[in-house]
């Protein structure tokens, strides 16, 4: 940008750029961006997963653990071998897209502050005309604040400061909007580059019968997620929904290096938590926004399965569609779930009782085979299971099935009143 010293700017200072140092020594910035996500997903998977495992929280579950081994169609070693996989593919694309980039450079920052501030005064330039359209004389008024207000005297009068160089309070804006505006405007429109190119993607492997076949029916083998299954996916399907969304959302803004590891890191967390398994009433991921655990399952049940189409953030286009889960409340739903999953988990339990199953422990039938045993749309859940929706089941591994689907309701209820209840569902 030019000085400009036809409308009386100060001068931009001169630079000298030079390659940024690394974030780690030794380690180049690409590497960093593309490792960060992949530790944070098995991070944070591992903490849900240990929460699974040694059952606690067992009150914030939106499932039994009597459902994740008796109604998922495929087993965790297989959900595991394919997020590897996807995330293999992930990093394979994001080193050969480094490899065509720029290296990244440090030494105009206080150029491009200089720059935002000289259009802050630009703008003051205009700051007397336009007081006087509704009868202030800005240059009278100047004057009168001169004394006990120079800069805004100085702004008012046009920009006109009694000294050299730049304003404090203009250095001050300009390095707010250079260092914490414009990287929040850069987030949010990645966030809705990403949650627009995943909606649409999403719900076209739905309704077109092949994708979902051929894709997308995959993923739903899992009716009741857990975090590490949050990209257990085709690997095309992968690559098209995940990296690739991810990929133009960060291309599209022109973030940086350091800005695109949050962004992806950020954007993984998410999603594992979108697919945790748990409502906590504490986790801010599953209040800052729209979507959350208990909006995401209903997707994955296979009642929901047309609706909520809506990730990793938000759900605008599921309300501007009319997508979203409108059915009413889901709690009865839940709960016959739960019987089902647990009467069918006691059947095999005693059909195999020489082996002396734990609540935990391997079933050959249910956990080794992924569920095969399940019927295709949980046709397991028989009427009989419908019938007695309000009989007191037994309990397993800390879980009252009684009382845990109004627990878990009553959670949601006060998270995400359109979810579980008509009112207020557009």
């Amino acid at each position: 940008m030019a000085n400009n010293t036809a409308y009386g700017l100060p001068p931009l200072p001169a630079y000298t750029l030079t390659p940024r140092p690394p974030m780690i020594a030794g380690v180049p910035d690409p590497l960093v961006q593309l490792s960060a996500p992949v530790i944070a997903y098995w991070v944070v998977s591992l903490f849900f997963h240990t929460l699974d495992t040694y059952d606690l929280c067992s009150k914030y579950r939106l499932h039994t653990p009597a459902e994740v081994l008796m109604r998922n169609h495929v087993t965790k070693r297989d959900v595991a071998r394919d997020v590897i996989l996807q995330q293999v593919i992930q990093t394979i694309s994001g080193l050969a897209l480094a490899y065509f980039d720029p290296v990244e450079t440090i030494g105009r920052e206080e150029y491009d502050v200089a720059v935002w501030a000289q259009r802050l005064r630009l703008l003051q330039r205009a700051l007397p005309r336009t007081l006087s359209l509704v009868g202030v004389d800005a240059l009278g008024l100047g004057l009168e604040l001169q004394k006990s207000h120079p800069m805004v005297a100085g702004a008012v009068s046009g920009g006109f400061y009694h000294f050299p160089g730049f304003a404090p309070w203009e250095l001050y804006v300009a390095k707010a909007i250079y260092w914490a505006v414009i990287p929040f405007i850069q987030f949010v429109i990645a966030i809705l580059i990403v949650d627009t190119w995943q909606y649409f993607l999403h719900r076209a492997m739905h309704m077109n019968k092949f994708l979902y076949a051929t894709l997308h029916s995959r993923h739903h083998r899992l009716y009741v997620p857990y975090a590490f299954g949050a990209l257990y996916n085709h690997p095309l399907e992968g690559f098209l929904l995940d990296t690739l969304g991810a990929g133009l959302a960060y291309l599209a803004t022109g973030m940086t290096l350091r800005q695109g590891l949050w962004f992806f890191t950020f954007s993984t967390i998410k999603t594992v938590d979108d697919h945790c398994g748990y409502s906590f009433p504490w986790d801010p991921l599953q209040h800052i926004t729209s979507n959350n655990a208990a909006y995401h399952d209903i997707h994955h049940q296979s009642w929901g399965i047309k609706t909520n189409f809506s990730q990793p953030f938000f759900t605008f286009w599921d309300r501007l569609l009319g997508t979203r889960w409108a059915g009413g409340d889901v709690s009865s739903r839940y709960e016959r779930a739960r019987i089902a999953a647990q009467k069918r988990f006691d059947a095999d339990s005693a059909s195999h009782s020489e082996q002396d199953i734990s609540t935990h422990g391997p079933l050959p039938d249910a956990q080794q085979n992924g569920g095969v045993r399940t019927l295709e749309d949980e046709r397991w859940e028989d009427p009989e299971v419908k019938q007695n929706i309000r009989r007191s089941p037994r309990k397993m591994s800390g879980f009252d099935t009684k009382s845990l689907s109004d627990r878990v309701a009553g959670s949601l209820r006060g998270r995400s009143t359109p979810i579980l209840h008509t009112d207020g569902v557009n």
